[in-house]
């Protein structure tokens, strides 16, 4: 039987959610024919062995070092067999099936990747889409997330919407996009690969689509106490996006919000 979707999980000491992930995936795509490929970075609790003795029908690449989000995507990309991929975080459940998904990506050969609408462990709504980087934003980040009324309140009337971005915890695309646009910037290791990725998609013409009526639950999510790893992403981002006399302004607004972020932390 061919393959159809590749469900791509990177994990690292995760083990605590693995069991609802990985049920979740079988429980709503059975209407689907995909693989799930879990590539381990060096986990320290368990992990493989509780995915080889509870989950043997997925394949496990257990790498001896820690890759980071970005280059474990990657690695395990390599082990892909189906047309479209999931990029799928390990703490998260999914709640609805995703033939509506598959089916809107492959109807449209602009769209670039996917995107549907994420809650937090309580089911509440989390923003997962938002602009791509700029000199405003780049003094704030809440206007990365400024996409309007609806994306604030999570209440949406439209069947889907295009937008910069999506958050890497869900992206569905074709292994075909992926490996045009060299999958992941590996200088990445962890936070703003997915902003990066999604532009390396618009730059190849194609659409970022977000679709508010297939949801799923992502527990852990960003905290303020990560703000430097977040800061340190959006550098190379700026580094690798901007050019000429831009690429100091922006980065000097980058500069001014990480100062104000570290006083702020500080009192």
């Amino acid at each position: 039987m061919n393959i159809e979707l590749s469900v791509i999980i990177v994990n690292y000491n995760g083990v605590k959610y693995l069991k609802d992930c990985l049920d979740s995936l079988y429980l709503k795509l059975t209407n689907i024919s995909f693989e799930i490929i879990i590539l381990d970075n060096n986990s320290t609790d368990n992990s493989c062995v509780y995915i080889k003795e509870n989950f043997p029908t997925v394949k496990l690449v257990e790498s001896k070092i820690n890759h980071g989000f970005g280059k474990g995507n990657n690695e395990a990309v390599k082990h892909a067999k189906g047309k479209y991929l999931l990029l799928f975080n390990n703490d998260t459940i999914l709640l609805d099936n995703l033939l509506p998904a598959l089916e809107f990506l492959e109807n449209d050969s602009k769209i670039g990747v996917i995107g549907i609408n994420m809650l937090n462990g309580k089911k509440e709504y989390l923003q997962a889409a938002g602009n791509f980087p700029n000199f405003k934003n780049m003094f704030q980040f809440q206007k990365l997330l400024d996409l309007g009324i609806e994306f604030k309140k999570g209440k949406f009337t439209k069947k889907y919407y295009e937008v910069d971005w999506l958050v890497g915890s869900f992206l569905m695309l074709t292994k075909e996009t992926y490996l045009l646009i060299k999958g992941f910037d590996e200088d990445y290791f962890m936070y703003v690969e997915d902003v990066d990725l999604c532009k390396k998609i618009a730059d190849v013409g194609l659409k970022r689509i977000f679709l508010p009526n297939l949801s799923y639950i992502h527990y852990v999510g960003f905290n303020k106490k990560k703000n430097p790893l977040l800061v340190k992403g959006y550098k190379i981002y700026l580094k690798k996006h901007f050019k000429g006399i831009s690429v100091f302004f922006i980065s000097l607004a980058l500069t001014i919000n990480s100062f104000v972020k570290f006083l702020k932390s500080r009192f």
